[in-house]
């Protein structure tokens, strides 16, 4: 069995449905079952910022599934969640990444391993630490990465009271 974790984000109508959503396909799955899911963060835009804020949270899963069949997975709830992409980094009703996967590294052009600006993401680590303190990359902790982004960045990600649960 893998352990996978997912980073899912949606800026664009009904934001915790999108989410809950989200969460409902990846369950139902039959060879995904979801271990835990983060709180839920609300935060700015990241990249293109001329957009409403995001609903943020990171999943862990187990699954049967390879690297590039989780892919697609992913790519299938954002198209059922009637994602369109327009603009890079852009609104959207949902996002669906895979943030690790085991502890695989992979360069690969369709999929890398970890995300690549996980390090970066303030909105990606501080769900993560929900999850699992101990994820590292280059044999650093995430909370390594976390302490190295300004305060201005951690403080922009704000728990909500929001609870998505699947059954």
């Amino acid at each position: 069995m893998n352990k996978a974790y997912l980073g899912l984000g949606t800026n664009i109508g009904d934001r915790e449905g999108y989410l809950r959503q989200a969460c409902e396909i990846l369950q139902n799955h039959t060879q995904i079952n979801i271990l835990k899911i983060s709180n839920v963060y609300e935060t700015k835009a990241w990249g293109y910022t001329e957009q409403a804020d995001f609903l943020n949270i990171c999943v862990e899963i187990e699954t049967e599934l390879s690297p590039g069949e989780l892919l697609k997975v992913c790519h299938l709830i954002e198209e059922e969640l009637n994602r369109v992409r327009v603009i890079r980094w852009g609104p959207r009703t949902i996002d669906v990444d895979i943030l690790f996967f085991n502890n695989m590294i992979s360069d690969d052009e369709s999929l890398t391993l970890p995300h690549p600006r996980i390090k970066e993401r303030a909105f990606v680590l501080i769900p993560l630490m929900d999850l699992n303190e101990e994820l590292n990359i280059d044999n650093k902790h995430i909370s390594y990465y976390l302490s190295k982004l300004s305060k201005e960045e951690r403080d922009e990600v704000k728990e909500v009271s929001i609870n998505i649960e699947v059954l």
